[in-house]
């Protein structure tokens, strides 16, 4: 049994029914307005880009209004402070001087020998004499003795002679009790008024006879009367 070509497969042959190329379609009118819209993009643009460049103008001009006039303050302080300090001008350094031609007589130096070290002489001290036992002795009786009653100083030295003393012990002795030979006629005279009655000048006599001076005797007699 014959199958009609024109029938659907199963029963048709397996290969696709014959199709017919489509035809291209004329350009229509809608595809020319592209250029248009693109050149009106562009139109715009531009006019964009000249009023956004003056507006960057106009903002660069304001801003560099108070740049400017910040400018000229901090100048002006510089200059004030400039002038308010004075400036500091190093001196100029000193020009090396020339070397001189000639040349400097030699020195001559002369040797002083130092003076000599004067050394003071220091005058030793004169020795103490040593007392003597014998000395020793009269000074002590020669106190004893005007301890108990007055004397001249030769009456003394005659006492101490009179107990044995050399002449130079009893002079040593007397001389070194450090006595007040005027008291100590002052003294004899009292004594004497004290045993008999005087006369002023009979005073001065028996005081002058125990061995005292005129002045020492008048002294102890003036000192009674």
């Amino acid at each position: 049994m014959s199958v009609p070509p024109d029938l659907p497969p199963p029963y048709g042959s397996s290969q696709p029914p014959f199709q017919v190329p489509p035809q291209p379609q004329p350009e229509t009118k809608k595809s020319k307005k592209w250029p248009w819209i693109a050149g009106a993009v562009v139109a715009l643009l531009v006019v964009a880009g000249i009023l956004g460049g003056r507006d960057k103008d106009d903002a660069k001009t304001t801003s560099a209004a108070p740049t400017s006039s910040a400018s000229s303050q901090t100048t002006t302080s510089a200059v004030t402070s400039r002038a308010s300090v004075s400036p500091i001008v190093s001196s100029p350094a000193a020009a090396p001087a020339p070397p001189s031609s000639k040349v400097a007589a030699p020195t001559t130096t002369t040797y002083q020998a130092p003076a000599p070290v004067v050394t003071p002489t220091v005058a030793p001290a004169p020795a103490r004499p040593q007392v003597s036992s014998g000395q020793r002795n009269a000074v002590r009786s020669a106190q004893q003795y005007i301890d108990m009653t007055a004397f001249s100083r030769s009456g003394l030295i005659e006492q101490l002679e009179y107990e044995g003393f050399s002449t130079e012990d009893a002079t040593y002795a007397v001389d070194n009790l450090n006595a007040d030979w005027n008291k100590q006629a002052a003294l004899s005279a009292e004594q004497y008024l004290e045993m008999t009655s005087f006369s002023r000048s009979g005073l001065i006599e028996q005081l002058e006879y125990e061995g005292f001076t005129s002045a020492q005797a008048e002294y102890g007699a003036n000192a009674v009367y």
